[in-house]
């Protein structure tokens, strides 16, 4: 028997002992000679896990890419954030300019330098955000208006859109600027993200 091959008594019970012999210990390595090994310790073939399928469950009949609405919530606050340690930067640099040229010191020094970090902060977040939320919105309403369609139109229109609607309060001209701007801005990104269809299209060419 198995407990033969253990030590007895209390120190057997502390610290046991195995041995070959013993038939919990003969866990086969392999299912058939020529497979794949088989886990020691659960007698399963990990040649049945499949390591290239996605690591999310997508629902049933859904894409497995994410919409244009769910990208929206991380461009918000991702753009949010950037504006944030953008303008706190802006702001320290020219509060230590403003402070010094004062002759600010000590504990009024620091309070003016927080004062135009989080103001400087605060106002570039929400620029960048109030950008953000109607460039996601546009995308929203060109992907759902085309039939569920995303290509690179849509990313083009939206930030056509978004140039217009944020300068449109500031006269035709700077209104068609902005709408150039967030033409070339959105043209870029497009561009940035196809860099590799577009560098194999000009293999293929020349």
């Amino acid at each position: 028997m198995a407990m033969d091959n253990r030590s007895s008594g209390i120190l057997g019970l502390i610290n046991p002992s195995y041995s070959s012999s013993d038939p919990g210990m003969n866990v086969p390595l392999t299912s058939n000679p020529g497979l794949s090994q088989l886990s020691p310790y659960l007698n399963f073939d990990p040649a049945y896990l499949q390591t290239t399928q996605p690591e999310f469950i997508a629902l049933e009949g859904a894409s497995q890419k994410r919409g244009r609405f769910e990208l929206a919530f991380s461009q918000i606050g991702g753009l949010c954030l950037i504006g944030a340690g953008l303008g706190g930067a802006q702001g320290l640099y020219r509060g230590l300019q403003e402070t010094a040229a004062a002759g600010h010191t000590g504990k009024i020094r620091r309070t003016q330098l927080l004062n135009y970090v989080m103001k400087r902060g605060a106002a570039s977040a929400n620029t960048l955000g109030v950008v953000a939320f109607m460039y996601s919105g546009f995308g929203c309403l060109f992907y759902y208006a085309r039939g569920s369609h995303e290509d690179d139109i849509n990313t083009l229109g939206a930030g056509t859109l978004t140039g217009l609607l944020y300068k449109s309060t500031a006269g035709l001209r700077k209104c068609a600027m902005g709408g150039v701007i967030g033409l070339a801005a959105s043209a870029a990104y497009v561009a940035f993200s196809s860099r590799d269809k577009l560098k194999d299209q000009y293999n293929q060419r020349f």
